[in-house]
């Protein structure tokens, strides 16, 4: 089912736009040369182009979609430099909120059951819900520190992560697992230090990954031939 419809609610026309573009892009995945006009959003939205157009050029300021002159849009194809900065960047992000997060017995049980959760998606290999209880796990517990500004910002880098992950064929680990259980139970434990150092460890697996699958991905294109995947721990 298309995750385009037709724009019913009291949000202005450009904020609905904007909403039903976004998560069009982040379901869809549109390719790099895949344009996305303002007359196919206008006639699956039941608006007009205007509304569209600024919120392609919104989503062009928040780095989701890149806009060419006398091209159009395109859904951003991230750098290898790219994914790096904005793994520093969620690793800095992360590891405060693991400093101040509020310790409560609510929230270690979800992040328990967020794991036991991981764990039987990984043992069922359903890709996409994995993927996203990964990203859920760790929303929580910038969630949970009360900090909105932290969670907008938060919430913003992970839109395009999930992209990154979905240019680099969605690569994920089978340590993700584990590597949450450690970092719930440093939570649980009080041990805040021990709980940043999980979670910069956790972040910086996954960094080098990905970045590791994106110059492999970059040079099959140059040379057509296909490379092994060097990359301990990860699958799918």
């Amino acid at each position: 089912m298309s995750p385009l419809k037709k724009l019913h609610t009291s949000l202005s026309l450009t904020e609905q736009a904007h909403k039903s573009i976004r998560r069009y892009i982040l379901a869809e995945n549109p390719g790099a040369d895949v344009r996305l006009t303002e007359t196919f959003f206008a006639e699956q939205l039941g608006i007009s182009k205007s509304p569209v157009r600024e919120a392609l050029n919104s989503l062009q300021s928040e780095g989701l979609v890149r806009i060419e002159p006398r091209r159009g849009a395109y859904v951003h194809q991230f750098t290898g430099k790219e994914i790096s900065d904005l793994y520093n960047l969620r690793e800095a992000l992360e590891t405060f909120a693991a400093e101040i997060v509020p310790i409560t017995p609510e929230l270690i049980a979800e992040l328990r059951s967020s794991v036991d959760r991981t764990e039987e998606l990984l043992r069922s290999r359903k890709k996409d819900e994995y993927i996203e209880e990964d990203i859920f796990f760790h929303r929580m517990i910038v969630g949970a520190t009360g900090n909105l500004e932290l969670s907008r910002v938060h919430s913003n880098l992970q839109d395009k992560l999930w992209l990154c992950r979905c240019q680099t064929y969605q690569l994920t680990s089978s340590d993700t697992p584990s590597a949450h259980r450690n970092i719930t139970e440093a939570i649980a434990s009080g041990d805040r230090l021990l709980a940043k150092e999980r979670t910069s460890s956790h972040i910086q697996f996954v960094r080098s990954a990905l970045v590791e699958a994106w110059e492999r991905a970059r040079l099959e294109e140059e040379t057509g031939v296909s490379l092994p995947d060097t990359a301990a721990g990860v699958i799918f």
